[in-house]
C-alpha cells in the first residue's frame, strides 16, 4: 500500500518526525531494520528510550501510522526521511555506518520523482558527497534532476511541553533550488516556519555549530561551578542575576556531567579539530569524577569513610522526566563510587532496573525511607516528583548536582 511518507529510523529522533506527520494527516510508514523493534511499536508499546508514550503510539497506530521491518515498503512512497543514528566512533568521529546501510536500502528501491531527507547528525558534505553517490549509484537515477535532495538538521527537544515540532522552525538545504523547494514543501506541513539555507554544508554545519554550542556553553559553566566551590561562592544564585541581562547572556547551568544524542564533534574529517569543542568535551568528561570526589569529601567531614558508605543515587536518565539514559553521567559516577568501595543503590521513578558492570544496582522502592538510611545522597536528576524539601529533611547527607533544592538544605555541586 502506498504512503506519503517514510521515516527510515525509529529511534528517539524518527519516532517524533513520524508523530508530527501522522497527525498532520501525512499517511507515514516507519521503517527500521530492528524487527524486535518494528513489533513493539505495531504492538503499541511505548520505546525503551521514552522518546514517546503508550498513549501517543495508540493514536498514531490508530491514525494509520505503520511500522515495518520490511524494505520492500521504502518503494511506494513520495517522500523518504532518514533518521539514522551515527554516534562517535573511537576515533571521535561521528559513525555513519547506519546512514550508508538506510541509503542502501533506500536506493535499491528509489522512485522517480521522489523527496529524500536527510536529518541524521553527519559531517557537512555527506549529503551532497556519501548520500548522493549511494542513492544514485543504487538506483541509476541522478539527483537533482530525477530525485529531490536535502538535508535538515534534527532540533528537537526530547520531552520538552514547550518547543514541539510545529513550533520549532526547520532549516534546509538543497542540492538544487528546486530540492530546497521540494524540502520546504514537505516541511511546511508540519512545522510553522521554514528557514531555507544556501545549501546543504551549510544545513549541515547549523547541526554541528548548534550541538557544539550547547557543549561548550556547559563546560563553561561547569568550570565555574569548581572554582565557585573553591571560592566559596554560590554559583547559582550568580546565575540567576546574569540571567537577568537582556542581551549577550545565555543562562547554562552545571551537572554531573553531559548526556543525551547530542554528541559534540571536534573532528570533522581530514579537517583540522575544532580546539575549543575539544577542550570542553575534556572538562565535561571530568564531571563525573568531581562528582565523587565531591562525595567522598563530604563524607569525610562528617566523619565517614567512602569506604562501606551507603550512598543512594536520585535521577539515573540524562533527561530529567524521561527514562532514556543514553549518555547518563550516572553509569561512571556509580562505577566510581564501587571502586571506592562504597554500596551503591538508586532511586529514579523511570527506570525500574539499572545494571552496571553486568551487576544489578538495588532499587531503593521507599524513597525517604531510603534517603534516611544512607549515609549519603546524591541527586544526579531532578525528576518532576521529587519532593526535594521533604527530601532535604530526611537525607542524612545531600548533594545536589543540579542546583534543584532550596537555598540552605543541601550541599550542592
Amino acid at each position: 500500500m502506498p504512503a506519503d511518507l517514510a521515516v527510515i529510523g525509529l529511534g528517539h529522533h524518527g519516532l517524533p518526525l513520524a508523530q508530527a506527520a501522522a497527525a498532520a494527516g501525512i499517511d507515514t510508514i516507519g521503517y527500521d531494520t530492528d524487527p524486535r523493534s518494528v513489533a513493539e511499536l505495531a504492538a503499541g508499546r511505548s520505546p525503551v528510550d521514552g522518546s514517546l508514550t503508550v498513549p501517543e503510539i495508540r493514536r498514531m497506530l490508530s491514525g494509520g501510522f505503520r511500522p515495518t521491518a520490511n524494505p520492500a515498503e521504502l518503494g511506494r512512497v513520495r517522500t523518504a526521511v532518514l533518521c539514522a543514528p551515527t554516534p562517535l566512533g573511537p576515533d571521535h568521529a561521528l559513525d555513519l555506518t547506519a546512514v550508508t546501510d538506510a541509503a542502501r536500502a533506500l536506493a535499491a528501491r528509489l522512485r522517480p520523482h521522489t523527496t529524500v531527507l536527510l536529518e541524521s547528525p553527519v559531517p557537512p558534505g555527506t549529503t551532497e558527497g556519501l548520500l548522493r553517490d549511494l542513492l544514485e549509484a543504487g538506483s541509476g537515477l541522478r539527483a537533482g534532476r530525477d530525485f529531490h535532495l536535502a538535508y535538515s538538521p534534527g532540533r528537537l527537544d526530547p520531552g520538552s511541553r514547550t518547543h514541539g515540532f510545529a513550533g520549532t522552525p526547520k532549516v534546509i538545504g538543497g542540492l538544487t533550488p528546486a530540492c530546497t523547494e521540494a524540502a520546504a514543501a514537505f516541511y511546511g506541513r508540519l512545522t510553522d516556519k521554514v528557514v531555507r539555507a544556501r545549501g546543504p554544508r551549510e544545513a549541515e554545519t547549523v547541526k554541528l555549530l548548534e550541538t557544539n554550542f550547547r557543549h561548550v556553553n556547559i563546560a563553561l559553566v561547569n568550570e565555574m561551578a569548581v572554582l565557585c566551590h573553591e571560592l566559596g561562592v554560590d554559583l547559582w544564585d550568580v546565575i540567576r542575576c546574569a540571567e537577568t541581562k537582556p542581551f549577550g547572556f545565555q543562562a547554562f547551568r552545571p551537572g554531573p556531567g553531559v548526556g543525551g544524542h547530542g554528541v559534540p564533534v571536534d573532528t570533522v574529517g581530514a579537517h583540522r579539530p575544532l580546539r575549543l569543542v575539544e577542550l570542553a568535551g575534556q572538562v565535561n568528561e571530568r564531571m563525573p569524577q568531581y562528582v565523587v570526589q565531591r562525595a567522598a569529601t563530604l563524607l569525610n567531614e562528617h566523619g565517614k569513610s567512602a569506604r562501606g558508605a551507603r550512598i543512594l543515587l536520585l535521577g539515573i536518565t540524562y533527561k530529567p522526566d524521561l527514562p532514556d539514559r543514553q549518555g547518563s553521567p550516572a553509569d561512571e559516577i556509580a562505577r566510581r563510587l564501587m571502586d571506592l568501595g562504597a554500596a551503591v543503590s538508586y532511586h529514579d521513578p523511570h527506570v525500574p532496573d539499572w545494571r552496571v558492570r553486568e551487576l544489578p544496582v538495588p532499587r531503593a522502592d521507599s524513597l525517604y525511607e531510603a534517603a534516611a538510611h544512607a549515609d549519603l545522597t546524591v541527586l544526579l536528576q531532578h525528576h518532576r516528583t521529587y519532593d526535594l524539601q521533604g527530601l532535604a529533611v530526611k537525607a542524612q547527607l545531600l548533594l545536589d548536582t543540579r542546583g534543584a533544592t532550596p537555598t540552605g538544605t543541601a550541599h550542592r555541586l
